[in-house]
């Protein structure tokens, strides 16, 4: 019998590859490869282009994406959402107005720019310089160590759930089915029953459990429409506004308990900068930043639980109202 053949890694050195950093995905190398310690899996030294290889860094498999023209695609639009966000930053809505994009409404979204134009992207940059809608140039190293310093560490299975949500919306036109099995309400209410007994009941440790949870949800509702849905969703947020609105179903009445663990993870990666637009001093912001990587250890612990194990195909209706928008 001839000897079986030892198992390909599926990248190999001297590979161009994207890969994560933190929520960001970027343009690298890898260097070397090796088999990952008691897993059938592999690791990859990988370097960040433009970076000093003082960043260079051994990475799981699940952070290396192949360098196509999709994962690309996929680059280019977080960065385009995180300099949306420091845009807004940088400016603030004006007083007593609804912060949209330019052009925009209240069911605009920073995430549902998938087609962005290249006004968009060039206003996003803050600079002024022309970009190509889907230019991929990455951020630099210094533009890196300029970013807020508030970090909320994402588990690398929980990034890849995020990329097969954008896969699903963006590529395959598929939908979160709505209303959701387990809503943004009850993951919250969860996660209170697991911790509450943990923190003595009055005490400071209780009181700001119990604000950070109220505030993840009074977030998730007024975050929902502007900044956590792809252009393909828009319609489906429509008709969710309508249920809201109509008095046969008081079960769903606002966002937190219509839409699920989906939409909740994409919040928890733009909090960060959500944050760091808030006025709360430095000790505050490091209870919040606590208080919200405990809940992520939880949550994605449990994200089986939660997550939906199939989109919905909506009707070709839905589809061409979506594409003529």
């Amino acid at each position: 019998m001839a000897p079986s053949k030892a198992p390909q890694a599926p990248f190999v050195k001297d590979e161009r590859v994207l890969c994560f950093h933190m929520e960001m995905l970027y343009e690298a190398k890898i260097l070397d490869v090796q088999a990952a310690d008691n897993t059938d899996g592999w690791q990859y030294k990988i370097h960040y282009k433009g970076w000093k290889s003082s960043w260079d860094d051994w990475v799981p498999q699940d952070r290396v994406r192949k360098f196509t023209d999709e994962n690309k695609e996929l680059a280019s639009q977080l960065m385009a959402q995180y300099k949306n966000l420091q845009s807004g930053k940088s400016k603030g809505p004006k007083k007593g107005t609804t912060a949209t994009r330019a052009g925009g409404s209240d069911m605009s979204s920073a995430r549902g720019s998938e087609e962005r134009t290249q006004q968009g992207a060039t206003t996003a940059s803050g600079r002024g310089n022309q970009r190509r809608a889907r230019d991929y140039d990455l951020e630099q190293e210094d533009n890196f160590h300029n970013r807020p310093s508030i970090k909320i560490p994402l588990p690398d299975h929980m990034k890849a759930l995020l990329v097969d949500d954008w896969e699903n919306v963006t590529k395959n036109q598929q939908l979160v089915p709505l209303p959701h099995a387990h809503p943004v309400n009850q993951i919250l209410d969860d996660y209170l029953t697991y911790e509450r007994p943990h923190r003595e009941e009055g005490s400071s440790a209780y009181d700001i459990l119990d604000e950070t949870v109220s505030g993840l949800r009074e977030y998730f509702d007024r975050c929902l429409g502007r900044i956590l849905l792809y252009r393909f969703e828009r319609g489906q947020y429509h008709e969710m506004h309508q249920l809201w609105n109509s008095a046969s179903d008081s079960s769903h009445t606002c966002a937190s308990d219509t839409y699920g663990a989906e939409h909740l993870t994409r919040l928890l990666v733009s909090l960060p900068e959500l944050i760091a637009q808030t006025n709360m001093d430095q000790q505050s912001v490091n209870r919040l930043r606590d208080e919200l990587e405990k809940f992520t250890k939880w949550f994605s612990r449990h994200h089986s639980r939660y997550f939906v194990n199939e989109y919905e195909q909506p009707g070709n209706d839905y589809v061409d109202a979506a594409k003529s928008t």
